[in-house]
């Protein structure tokens, strides 16, 4: 890996950082704020959903318009809309303004997010993507080990704004790291095609592979998310767990795919994206099973499926993305990440809802029906170990464009 390569590996991995913790530390979050709000399981799967769904309309509302970018300059800006958005759910007084505040933040965060794994698939030939790709995906690790556990701490101590305060903060120097290191970077406009949003859009749904592709991403994120918002809430309520033992979670989990994450990535460069897919789907089942289904047990006992969750779950994302980004030329590549990341963000805005509707609270203060939401996410996930192996990748360039550190 060259030197520029690892400098906008390590921008991209630090925002992916930021990014992950602004997405999930609402999650842990969820029985503070239905405490703090006096709100029910269905409006607090309302607050989850709703950055999702902001993401996913405007994600597919920028597809349009983000390959005509330097991709620094996109980034730059996108950045500075999500720092603001992230310090306003710091001081939203009442869940509907908390509500809008995510909604502000996800405008600019499912472009964001589309746009990393964009630059990722541009910079990092197909052969040494999964690798890149393992090392972004760490981020996620990184900020449950180091984020999530810190702002969970923050909150037993003053209140559930502190967190967001503390990453609105880390965010504005993190901005000005952006403008001072990374690169311009404008190959992919090299004979752009101009099209008609209408073009766009026909041109994306029309190629059979990327519809898959699409489907497979939607699949994965209904599966996923309908299990995840719940699993503090759940750990709780039912199973014990103070506002404190939840960071054990995620630092637990987070800690240990430190770790598996860049080992799953460069397994997929050395055993094939679809089968690394296949083995983690089918492992993923059992976690997922064993979380929806876990009645009242020690805590030491409740974190093994949890952290299991975290490592295959993980384990599954890194070929899926991995494939995904190989359906498209890097011409059209931010604009097809940014509608899948908008479809990604609308399943997964969409799980929360629904599982919010099926999950009900008792007289007793426990949550009813999680298991079914199980269920859900057991079929969703056998849908996608089937429908992974009818992916083909885009014809591969022979070189990265002229402009692309190398």
């Amino acid at each position: 890996m060259t030197r520029n390569e690892k400098i906008i590996l390590a921008i991209l991995t630090i925002i992916k950082f930021v990014h992950m913790m602004d997405f999930i530390i609402i999650m842990p979050l969820g029985d503070q704020l239905m405490d703090a709000f006096d709100i029910t399981p269905a409006q607090f799967g309302a607050i989850v959903s709703s950055y999702g769904f902001s993401a996913g309309i405007f994600g597919f509302l920028g597809a349009f318009f983000i390959d005509k970018f330097d991709r620094k300059r996109a980034l730059v800006y996108l950045f500075a809309g999500f720092t603001i958005g992230t310090m306003a759910c710091a001081f939203a007084p009442t869940h509907h303004l908390l509500i809008a505040a995510r909604i502000f933040t996800g405008a600019f965060g499912g472009i964001l997010g589309a746009l990393v794994l964009s630059i990722v698939a541009d910079v990092f030939p197909v052969e040494r993507r999964s690798a890149a790709m393992g090392y972004v995906m760490g981020a996620f690790s990184a900020a449950s080990v180091f984020g999530v556990p810190f702002g969970l701490y923050l909150a037993s101590l003053y209140n559930w704004q502190a967190p967001f305060i503390l990453l609105g903060g880390a965010s504005i120097a993190i901005f000005f790291g952006i403008i001072a290191f990374m690169p311009s970077m404008t190959g992919h406009m090299a004979n752009a095609q101009k099209r008609s949003p209408v073009e766009f859009v026909i041109n994306i749904f029309n190629k059979r592979n990327q519809q898959l592709a699409l489907l497979l991403m939607v699949l994965l994120m209904f599966g996923q998310f309908s299990i995840v918002p719940f699993i503090a809430p759940y750990m709780r309520s039912n199973i014990g767990f103070s506002k404190l033992d939840l960071s054990y979670i995620y630092l637990i989990g987070g800690a240990i795919t430190l770790f598996t994450s860049p080992l799953f990535g460069r397994w997929c460069d050395r055993y094939g994206n679809v089968r690394m897919f296949t083995v983690m789907g089918l492992l993923a089942l059992i976690p997922i099973v064993a979380i929806t289904n876990l009645p009242q047990v020690p805590m030491y006992v409740a974190l093994i499926p949890t952290t299991l969750f975290f490592i295959f779950i993980g384990g599954r994302m890194i070929p899926a993305l991995t494939i995904m980004t190989s359906t498209a030329i890097p011409q059209n590549r931010g604009g097809f990440m940014t509608v899948a990341t908008s479809l990604q963000q609308i399943a997964s805005a969409s799980a929360a809802f629904v599982a919010g509707l099926i999950i009900v609270e008792n007289e007793a203060g426990q949550l009813e029906n999680y298991m079914y939401v199980g269920f859900v996410a057991v079929a969703a996930s056998l849908a996608c170990i089937v429908l992974i192996r009818y992916i083909a990748p885009a014809p591969i360039q022979t070189a990265p464009p002229a402009d692309i550190p190398q």
